[in-house]
């Protein structure tokens, strides 16, 4: 009887701003690990997330949107993406119908150089016309001739299947990396944060979201309860007032957002407390951005 090889390996998806990383990684992994807005630069952090089966370990690992950096935050954010470059089994550049073609050019060509398999996706192929999409293709196989170009609508879930289908079947052999039970690498405080800078996202406007950052001082786990105490971090007294709102009506909106989803997330009743403090020019600060999980040169 012939002993069935394990496969494994790390499939990283890189690409600009808001072409559909993070709703691919979601559909991929099958579980919402990347949090979602249609707001740039939602993506911080390198998020990992493992597809077990008997025989296969895929570890998937979503990244910043690349950009150039105007503050050390977003170098760090460049670096997760860069990174994500030098310990890929498979890439996956994904760009959408919508984006100029010779964004970040200098990222695309160290795309060209690097060994393993590329595969290119096309995104929201929902939104064009199979003439326009056709002239794409023939772009993208000029600029990347190396790549497989996948069509795909992240959204609609069209040729999902089939790029998992070749993920598959472009696995390396190799024991797994992780427990074969593991669903990520990073530990619950951090979707905790996670969850409630999305809600921050989405509930409020222009620069404040990316001002903010967010810390779980603790979390503590009952048998039907978890106690979770967070620090919303800002970088200027305005933007304090502008997230607690009039009466403290804001911070309690976004906290009962929050709350419900870290509820779904972890499947547990949760006790949520939330403060803000200011922390002056925290996105050019080394040590609070190690502190927050960034990755420094």
């Amino acid at each position: 009887m012939t002993e069935i090889k394990h496969k494994s390996g790390f499939v990283n998806i890189v690409g600009n701003p808001n072409v559909g990383k993070s709703t691919l990684m979601n559909r991929l992994v099958g579980e919402r690990l990347s949090i979602i807005t249609s707001k740039a630069q939602t993506t911080r952090h390198r998020i990992i997330g493992i597809v077990n089966t008997t025989d296969m370990q895929i570890v998937y690992s979503d990244t910043p949107g690349v950009l150039h950096p105007n503050y050390k935050l977003q170098e760090s954010m460049l670096n997760f993406s860069e990174s994500a470059l030098g310990d890929a089994d498979i890439l996956l550049y994904v760009t959408d119908v919508i984006e100029t073609i010779d964004k970040n050019e200098e990222f695309l060509h160290k795309v060209q150089e690097i060994p393993c398999p590329v595969l290119l996706l096309i995104n929201k192929i929902d939104q064009t016309k199979q003439s326009d999409l056709e002239k794409l293709v023939d772009l993208w196989h000029e600029l990347l001739p190396k790549a497989e170009i996948i069509p795909i609508s992240a959204l609609t879930n069209f040729n999902i299947d089939y790029l998992k289908r070749r993920i598959e079947e472009l696995m390396p052999e190799s024991p797994p990396y992780f427990e074969k039970d593991a669903l990520t690498d990073k530990p619950a405080r951090f979707f905790v944060t996670e969850i409630i800078r999305e809600k921050i996202l989405l509930y409020y406007q222009k620069e404040i979201p990316y001002s903010v950052e967010v810390s779980v001082e603790q979390f503590k786990e009952e048998t039907n309860l978890i106690r979770i105490k967070t620090v919303i971090i800002v970088e200027r007294e305005s933007q304090k007032g502008i997230i607690i709102g009039h009466r403290g009506q804001a911070l309690k909106k976004v906290g009962a957002m929050a709350r419900k989803d870290i509820e779904h997330f972890f499947d547990k009743k949760v006790f949520l407390e939330m403060y803000v403090k200011v922390e002056k020019d925290w996105r050019n600060r080394d040590n609070l951005l190690k502190d927050f999980g960034y990755q420094l040169d």
